[in-house]
């Protein structure tokens, strides 16, 4: 069986890095600027590809993150998902890394590597990136 779309979202770019981004239904519709670190301008209420890319696969691994607790019937506190995204450079050109990190209250540290673990095999964003960039993924507890 083929890939079976479930849901399409789509955004439009204007400008690269010191331009735009506005999804089709106008929901996101905000500026974007370069990083003073990359040696951009980096204007005050504007965003950047990174940090729209560490939005998106924090909230996806959440939600992988509570399927797969709830699968295996784990009570558990509120979890927290906290991903860092890093651009960089190597031979090849520029790449991204991702930090990634899960808290899970109320599991032991055994547990919590388990289920980031098996979230890590379900979440999209993880198998997007698979074998394409750097993911470090850690869990914690409280």
């Amino acid at each position: 069986m083929g890939f079976k779309k479930l849901y399409t979202a789509s955004a439009e770019a204007t400008g690269g890095r010191d331009g735009k981004v506005k999804s089709s239904d106008g929901v996101i519709d905000t500026g974007l600027s370069v990083p003073k670190s990359l040696g951009g301008a980096e204007q005050a209420g504007t965003t950047n590809p990174e940090q729209l890319f560490a939005s998106g696969y924090a909230a996806c691994f959440s939600s992988a993150l509570n399927l797969v607790i709830g699968n295996q019937k784990i009570k558990t506190g509120q979890s927290r998902v906290t991903t860092t995204v890093h651009l960089g450079k190597d031979d090849t050109g520029f790449g991204l890394a991702v930090d990634l990190k899960a808290i899970i209250p109320g599991v032991s540290e055994e547990q919590a590597q388990a289920l980031v673990e098996e979230a890590h095999k379900v979440c999209p964003y993880s198998k997007a990136t698979s074998g394409n960039i750097e993911v470090n993924i850690t869990a914690e507890i409280e």
